[in-house]
């Protein structure tokens, strides 16, 4: 808000500080008098020429927060609360109570350098970590904060101050030429598709066999299977038989902080499940997806709509069998009484499954990891329609994540050099065109097929799914 200056700025020295003192007119036409405190001598001058710079202009933007933790509450109330969802107002709350504000949320925004910045981070490389926020549960305490999270902190402060910024209460945002300590991104381990088809055959429990396919054949991450409900998934007779099965993702399951919720005034919320405790400090919902590109329509193999289908029947034989024990919430995996079942079960599923039959160690997003990749390799690339099965907000998310597959791609055209070249091979040769098989079916595509052929890769996902049906 602007207020007309009557007189100039001055700058009193008292106990070790430097005092910036002006005066402005509030709404009422009162005449209020300010102080600002500043460590040294140097910040104090640059105050006060800017008091007087926009005095010289006929007007005073006068801050109305002047520390970090101020700021913050600005931030969060007027920026957060209409752009975050659920679990980012969560976890960004979390990472100013427990990292910033304990440590520079009452420095004076006028104190914030890119040299101060670096001197937090590096400090708080050597801050005790606290375990909900740095670590999932039941893996091993970590002793100290990691660089990624200290990562996490830089993007928010660059966000807040890059508002502060706009809000004309920095004059520029010391975060965006501070030095973050780089995190190493862990390598994320995968399986196979012959690795996938032997867990799927050694695997004796339907829910987890079935969120296994749904990972797998339709790219979706935990959340949207275990929110998937009966009315957006297509498994007609005839929607198999025309290739049309469908799955329509709208909505995923999610544990949310109850005091996020009060807070975003359950934003982006559809179904509140009822509680077991009131004690509870979260509660299970069914919400809307992280983005609108997640909002989207999954074509499925015919062997997932019998899967579905048959697994509907049993659910119906079971709500049968128990009557009014069964809640029924229309979910495509509800536990034996119809109510929903979290990632911690399936994660705790995938594990024995993994520590019984020997299997590599993987997290259960792999298997999404898995999907996206073969579907490059299935389409030659075609990046677009795998995104359109992703649900990325941009392409480009899915080439820097899933690049790496193309590794293979690139020792096959070493190969195919030393082959055409360094072996006296002319390539532009009518030898070394691919011949054409004259008495291929009617209707297949020869360079499909030598494509197929020459990808030992897609042979594995042919052969394991031609042994499943």
């Amino acid at each position: 808000m602007k207020f007309e200056v009557k007189i100039m700025a001055s700058i009193v020295h008292r106990n070790n500080r430097f005092l910036v003192v002006h005066y402005e007119h509030d709404i009422s036409g009162k005449n209020k008098q300010k102080w600002e405190t500043y460590r040294t001598l140097a910040d104090a001058k640059r105050r006060k020429a800017e008091i007087e710079h926009r005095q010289e202009l006929g007007a005073l933007d006068v801050p109305t927060c002047k520390t970090v933790n101020d700021l913050l509450k600005e931030y969060i109330s007027l920026y957060g609360k209409a752009t975050w969802s659920l679990s980012v107002f969560s976890s960004n709350s979390r990472l100013i109570k427990n990292y910033i504000s304990p440590i520079i949320g009452k420095m004076d925004l006028c104190e914030i350098s890119p040299r101060i910045l670096e001197k937090y981070y590096q400090q708080l490389l050597k801050t005790p970590a606290v375990s909900h926020v740095t670590q999932k549960r039941g893996a091993k305490a970590s002793s100290f904060v990691q660089p990624a999270t200290v990562c996490k902190i830089h993007s928010l402060l660059r966000s807040a101050f890059n508002q502060a910024v706009k809000w004309e209460l920095m004059e520029k945002n010391p975060a965006i030429h501070a030095t973050v300590p780089k995190a190493v991104p862990q390598k994320r381990e995968v399986w196979d598709a012959e690795t996938i088809f032997l867990a799927l055959d050694v695997c004796d429990d339907a829910r987890l066999k079935l969120a296994i396919n749904l990972a797998f054949a339709c790219s979706m991450r935990i959340g949207e299977i275990l929110g998937l409900t009966w009315d957006c998934v297509d498994f007609s007779p005839k929607s198999i038989a025309d290739g049309t099965a469908s799955i329509m993702i709208t909505k995923e399951l999610q544990r949310v902080d109850k005091t996020a919720m009060k807070s975003l005034e359950q934003k982006d919320v559809l179904f509140i499940f009822p509680q077991s405790s009131k004690r509870n400090t979260s509660m299970l919902v069914l919400k809307k997806p992280k983005t609108e590109s997640s909002v989207r329509k999954v074509f499925i193999p015919a062997t997932v709509a019998h899967q579905l289908e048959s697994w509907k029947r049993e659910q119906e034989r079971t709500k049968e069998a128990l009557g009014g024990e069964y809640t029924d919430y229309n979910l495509v995996l509800a536990n034996g009484l119809g109510h929903p079942m979290e990632r911690t079960r399936i994660a705790a599923l995938l594990n024995a499954l993994i520590e019984k039959n020997d299997l590599p160690k993987v997290v259960f997003h792999s298997l999404r990891h898995s999907s996206i990749t073969y579907k490059l390799q299935l389409t030659g690339g075609d990046i677009k329609s795998v995104q359109g099965d992703s649900g990325h907000a941009q392409a480009q998310m899915v080439t820097d994540q899933y690049a790496h597959i193309m590794d293979k791609n690139r020792k096959n055209n070493a190969a195919l050099f030393e082959e055409a070249f360094y072996r006296g091979k002319d390539p532009t040769s009518q030898e070394a065109s691919p011949t054409v098989n004259p008495t291929l079916p009617s209707g297949i595509d020869p360079s499909l097929l030598k494509k197929i052929s020459d990808n030992p890769d897609l042979l594995k996902i042919l052969s394991a799914i031609a042994g499943s049906l």
